[in-house]
């Protein structure tokens, strides 16, 4: 395979009518050369992804997560960490919902003080990423197998214990999702995963201010919520 290339068939109408999505990836076999593992998913719903910068300190994320419960919004995922100004946190906080949906979320984020800016990023603009941790059984039977695996996802085996193997791997959600429903066979003890982080691609960045000390509005939806 080349790249990190994970192909995945093109949905038809009458499989979405159906409720299912078909993808396949090679998997080494036990007698050398490879095989093509096919899957089927569910389509999930249409799901979001929102940049949310925040001041950094104590008990703003547990506001913003109680603003999502007391207003029916659901979290699939999110992650949290500093920038690169220490006194700013940024949020990647995946949602379900269409896009009149998105508007009430970043309209309700907008109203919080410790919100310094909120954007609802496009798919096709952004670089996306997953990191998952995975223990697994391992026996020495089939440890070589699951080695195997490992390196055909672009994975790696972090941890070797006398019956587990820890695996970091990182990657689309779809790719992840794929590999666990693989190693589900052997037995996963664990999962730890990050949730969705993202950035835009080329110059283009979500930040506080511009070069000129302004306040910066975006394409997608400004500080204020309002479309673009």
């Amino acid at each position: 395979m080349a790249g990190s290339s994970y192909p995945v068939t093109p949905l038809s109408a009458e499989r979405l009518n159906k409720g299912g999505t078909t993808g396949s990836y090679p998997v080494p076999s036990a007698g050398g050369g490879f095989f093509v593992y096919e899957f089927t998913q569910g389509v999930v719903a249409m799901r979001q992804t929102l940049a949310v910068l925040v001041e950094n300190r104590a008990g703003v994320l547990a506001r913003v997560a109680g603003l999502f419960r007391r207003r029916g919004f659901n979290i699939e995922s999110l992650a949290v960490g500093p920038t690169e100004d220490p006194a700013v946190s940024r949020m990647t906080i995946v949602i379900e919902g269409d896009d009149r949906t998105v508007q009430q979320v970043v309209n309700q984020l907008d109203k919080l003080i410790e919100v310094l800016h909120v954007e609802a990023i496009k798919q096709e603009d952004t670089v996306s990423r997953e990191l998952a941790l995975i223990k697994v059984q391992a026996e020495a039977s089939n440890r070589a197998a699951i080695i195997q695996i490992v390196d055909v996802f672009r994975a790696n085996v972090i941890d070797v214990g006398k019956e587990t193997l820890v695996i970091e791997v990182s990657g689309e959600e779809d790719k992840i999702n794929a590999l666990l429903e693989l190693l589900q066979d052997y037995g996963i003890r664990e999962v730890v995963r990050t949730g969705k982080i993202a950035l835009n691609r080329g110059a283009r960045c979500i930040c506080t201010v511009n070069e000129e000390g302004d306040e910066e509005e975006w394409q997608g939806f400004s500080t204020t919520g309002t479309p673009i």
